[in-house]
């Protein structure tokens, strides 16, 4: 069940440009998948917010975030121009999570 609301922090990838990573404030890194954690390198905190599926957000739904994070503990938001091993390693995690 999807939360109505729920307050997010929103990291910047150090190593791959125009990816996101959402969790719920307060999460800890370390309880992130290994792999998550290597792909997206150093988190760089870019804002803090209070996220509602009504919430416009640029380049995806809130209302994904929000199931993303009530789903895996976190939504990953990444470019459209993905290269195939970057799609796999998206679908890998879905299915771990599971």
């Amino acid at each position: 069940m999807t939360k109505t609301r729920d307050f997010v922090s929103v990291f910047r990838s150090s190593k791959k440009p125009d990816t996101y990573l959402y969790v719920r404030r307060g999460h800890l890194w370390d309880d992130l998948p290994e792999t998550l954690r290597t792909l997206f390198g150093k988190p760089v905190h870019a804002m803090d917010l209070v996220l509602t599926p009504e919430r416009k957000l640029a380049r995806t739904s809130a209302e994904q975030v929000l199931t993303g994070i009530a789903d895996k503990g976190f939504f990953l938001q990444m470019p459209e121009e993905q290269d195939m091993a970057i799609v796999e390693f998206k679908m890998k995690l879905g299915q771990r999570n599971r």
